[in-house]
């Protein structure tokens, strides 16, 4: 069964400020499609060559299965990490209590850790992503940066993704990395983070099932 677009949660124009309603648009309804668009047609060539025996043409599908395959987990990720400024859901004091307890015992506080990775994300070279995780084993939280849509799918649960694709601010910031960082800020749905952080690898993963 093919992948198909997941829906927001929320209508493009509800991340204003933020983010634009272009941006929300554009970033959803063409970016995030063309992943799905190449990745379905990627697993059905892929299929089709193992079906005949053909082992070369099946390996040549890999790299792109990898780089589609991680386009659509990690946007599917990152739509449900967002939410409107208005929203409950964005005040982590409340929304997510026991994540904001382990990321206040990690860092110091709030505002060290939002210091690190916004340092973390502004130290990203070219396109890329950082994520807060949940350390598998431990159950610590650390902050990672993964290179063009490379994906947490390797024992780590994701618990906060930042896309940094000049696609997702480019429009409204153009240059102003740090301005599209700081206004994101502003609008991260603390709930579903938090639900990531108290439950299992396979609940941060549940939009991912949901479209298919």
């Amino acid at each position: 069964m093919p992948y198909t677009l997941p829906k927001l949660p929320y209508a493009y124009d509800a991340l204003e400020p933020s983010i634009s309603k272009q941006i929300m648009e554009l970033h959803h309804s063409k970016h995030h499609q063309t992943y799905i668009t190449n990745l379905n047609k990627a697993l059905e060539t892929s299929a089709t060559a193992l079906s005949q025996g053909n082992l070369a043409d099946h390996a040549a599908q890999l790299s792109a299965i990898r780089f589609n395959g991680g386009g659509h987990i990690n946007h599917s990720l990152f739509w449900q990490n967002l939410c409107p400024a208005s929203s409950a859901d964005a005040k982590p004091e409340t929304a997510a209590p026991t994540l904001h307890a382990a990321i206040a015992s990690t860092w110091g506080s709030l505002d060290k850790f939002k210091a690190a990775f916004t340092a973390e994300l502004l130290g990203i070279q070219g396109s890329g992503w950082g994520w807060l995780v949940k350390e598998k084993g431990t159950g610590l939280l650390r902050i990672v940066t993964l290179a063009n849509q490379e994906a947490v799918v390797v024992g780590d649960t994701p618990i906060l993704g930042v896309d940094m694709w000049e696609h997702a601010y480019y429009l409204q910031y153009l240059n102003g990395k740090a301005a599209y960082v700081e206004n994101i800020w502003k609008i991260i749905n603390w709930k579903t983070c938090e639900a990531r952080f108290v439950g299992g690898r396979d609940d941060a993963f549940v939009a991912l099932k949901a479209n298919m």
